[in-house]
C-alpha cells in the first residue's frame, strides 16, 4: 500500500505570500481531500508534490523516493491532472493520449495502442476516440484528463479543483470516476468545493493561508463542532447586525431571506435552533477558528 509523507515544507514566493506554511501530512491509499478556500495554497501543494516548483524547506517522500531528490524517479509513477488541462486544438482524444503515453516511456505502438483504448473504455470515452478534443464538453475534457493521469499505472495521482465549472450530471460522472480509481492508487482531490470532499473522501485536510488546520476524517471534522451550530432566518437589513454580535461562520439566501449559521458553545438565544454541524459548517468553523488564532 502506497504511503506519501510531507514534512515541514515551506515555500514562499518572491512577493512575500508564504504560500506553504510548515506543510505537514501523511497520506495513504484512497482517497483524500484538500479542501480550501481560493488562495489557500492548495495548488501550490500540488505543484510542489508534482515537482513543478520548488520549496523553500521541508521533505516529501512517495514510499521509498525522496520526490524532491528523485524527481524523474517520482515521474515515473506520478499522475497529475492540474486546474487547466490544456489541449491541442485539432488532436483526437485517442491522438492525445497516444502522444503522452509516448512522453511517459511506453514505446511499443501495440502496447500504447491498448493502453489508449483501455483507458478510453475506463473513462467512457471510447466511441469518442476519434473526435477533436477541443470540442468536448468540459466533463469529457476532464475524463480525458484523468486519462492521460492513467498512463503508466502511477501510484499517486494528484487532481486540482478537477470539478470547477462542471454541470451537476459531469460533475457525478466524474466523482464516479475518481472514485473507482481510488481504489487503487492514492488520489488526492484538491478542492474548494465541500460536496466534493463529503461524496468521495474517507479523509481529509483543511487548508488556509498556507497553513494545514484540520487533518482527520470527515466524521471527525464534524464531530468536533457538534453542538455549536445554530441557524436562524433573519431580514436582509439584519445582516449586518448579527455579523458584527455573533461568529457567522456562513449565510445563504433561502426563499429570498439570509439563513445563517452561527457558532456557539451555549445556546444564542434570539429565535436560534441547533442544528447538526454539516462539514460545511465544520469547513467554515476551522477557517473562523484560525482567524481568530492569527
Amino acid at each position: 500500500m502506497p504511503k506519501l509523507q510531507i514534512e515541514n515544507l515551506t515555500k514562499v514566493y518572491p512577493n512575500g505570500v508564504k504560500a506553504l506554511d510548515n506543510v505537514t501530512l501523511e497520506i495513504e491509499n484512497g482517497m483524500f481531500g484538500l479542501l480550501g478556500p481560493n488562495g489557500a495554497g492548495k495548488s501550490s501543494l500540488m505543484r510542489t508534490l508534482a515537482t513543478l516548483q520548488d520549496a523553500d524547506s521541508g521533505s516529501a517522500k512517495l514510499d521509498d523516493i525522496n520526490i524532491f531528490e528523485q524527481p524523474q524517479k517520482l515521474k515515473q509513477v506520478l499522475g497529475y491532472l492540474p486546474q487547466e488541462f490544456g489541449v491541442y486544438p485539432r488532436v483526437t482524444a485517442q491522438e492525445l493520449l497516444m502522444h503522452i503515453a509516448v512522453f511517459k516511456g511506453i514505446g511499443h505502438k501495440k502496447e500504447r495502442k491498448e493502453l489508449v483504448d483501455y483507458l478510453l473504455n475506463k473513462v467512457n470515452l471510447y466511441e469518442h476516440k476519434d473526435k477533436y478534443v477541443k470540442g468536448f464538453s468540459g466533463g469529457m475534457k476532464q475524463r480525458v484528463g484523468i486519462a492521460q493521469a492513467l498512463i503508466g499505472a502511477p501510484k499517486l495521482l494528484i487532481v486540482d479543483e478537477p470539478t470547477a465549472g462542471l454541470d451537476p450530471g459531469e460533475r457525478n460522472r466524474f466523482h464516479n470516476l475518481l472514485a473507482d480509481v481510488g481504489e487503487e492508487v492514492i488520489v488526492i482531490l484538491s478542492t474548494h468545493i465541500v460536496e466534493d470532499v463529503r461524496e468521495l473522501c474517507t479523509k481529509m485536510a483543511i487548508m488556509n493561508k498556507g497553513r494545514i488546520v484540520f487533518d482527520g476524517a470527515p466524521e471527525e471534522a464534524l464531530g468536533k463542532w457538534e453542538g455549536q451550530v445554530w441557524q436562524k432566518q433573519i431580514d436582509r437589513k439584519e445582516l449586518e447586525a448579527y455579523e458584527s454580535q455573533y461568529q457567522l461562520i456562513s449565510h445563504k439566501m433561502v426563499a429570498g431571506k439570509p439563513l445563517v449559521h452561527v457558532l456557539s458553545e451555549v445556546n444564542p438565544g434570539a429565535g436560534f435552533e441547533a442544528i447538526p454541524a454539516s462539514l460545511e459548517d465544520a469547513f467554515f468553523a476551522e477557517l473562523l477558528e484560525q482567524d481568530v488564532a492569527l
